[in-house]
């Protein structure tokens, strides 16, 4: 009976040394183990801390300035171009610009700058003639927003390019009005107006599934009849613009030759037999002169 009980304490001993030691290979030996339990089965990981959180955010937006500033050199870009505000929960109240008026009440406004205090401007790009696939690509890997205004005379024989454009960045590159022939509108009727603009829509809305609110007459040039016209076929407001762009040099609407927060800039789809250069220089320049006065490139459909 001795030696039986003796056999018995001597097994139980050796069980209890086998659980503490497995409890304390699993509790703490782990590198970077704290020691604590592991969550009950059902039960949620304690909450990251504030600090956490913050540490956590500022790491991935220097991984992504990081990308960035490696896609610039890619392209050639002298600075990283800087990242744009969140936009704004309302947009702003957009009014004629004034000497820009006409004796009509109730027309789409028609502007050069949005009213805003952001360092940001917008790029805007006019007709279509040039279909670059180097452009969309530059564009989409540096995630620089813009808008392209169509005239269906020069994308007509390629609408597919306008399509991949559409959808090249994950929150879209808008398409807009910009007639369909590029005429002068002062010099037709308001029939004949009425025909480039609202045409102009139906074939963006035909071909791109949305009837754009935005309408930027040939030239720059308008009348009463054009904003008529305009409106009748659904068109919100007008932009024109504050600064052009091309790829050797920047002309300027404003006295001081300079950008100002929520300033508007055209460019053109135009290669090397119309330019000194393609698109990838024109966007190159553009955004250098942009960076380099300490402004950011947002989506004008944020604000307008």
């Amino acid at each position: 009976m001795a030696k039986g009980h003796s056999r018995r304490l001597l097994g139980a001993a050796l069980l209890v040394a086998a659980l503490t030691s497995t409890a304390a290979c699993s509790g703490g030996s782990e590198p970077g183990s704290s020691g604590a339990p592991a969550p009950a089965a059902g039960q949620q990981a304690p909450a990251k801390t504030a600090a956490q959180l913050a540490r956590e955010k500022k790491a991935a937006l220097a991984k992504r300035r990081a990308a960035r500033a490696a896609v610039a050199k890619k392209w050639g870009l002298k600075l990283t171009p800087l990242d744009a505000p969140a936009p704004p929960r309302t947009k702003p109240r957009i009014t004629t610009r004034k000497g820009f008026e006409t004796d009509g009440a109730g027309l789409p406004p028609v502007f050069t700058t949005v009213p805003t205090k952001e360092k940001i401007v917008f790029l805007t790009i006019d007709d279509g003639a040039e279909k670059d696939p180097a452009l969309i690509r530059m564009m989409s890997e540096l995630q620089i927003p813009y808008s392209a205004f169509l005239s269906d005379y020069v994308v007509s024989d390629d609408y597919p390019y306008f399509a991949r454009m559409k959808t090249s960045q994950p929150r879209g590159v808008a398409l807009h009005n910009h007639t369909l022939n590029h005429k002068y509108l002062p010099g037709l009727s308001y029939a004949r107006q009425k025909r480039e603009i609202c045409g102009m829509q139906d074939v963006i809305e035909k071909k791109y599934g949305e009837r754009p609110e935005l309408f930027r007459p040939p030239y720059g040039n308008y009348n009463e009849d054009t904003l008529r016209a305009a409106k009748s076929c659904g068109v919100k407001a007008v932009p024109l613009w504050a600064a052009e762009a091309f790829p050797d040099h920047m002309e300027w609407r404003e006295w001081d030759r300079d950008l100002h927060p929520g300033d508007i800039v055209l460019t053109h789809f135009r290669g090397e037999e119309d330019w000194k250069g393609g698109m990838p220089d024109m966007i190159r320049r553009v955004m250098n002169v942009i960076t380099s006065k300490g402004y950011a490139v947002a989506k004008l459909e944020d604000y307008v």
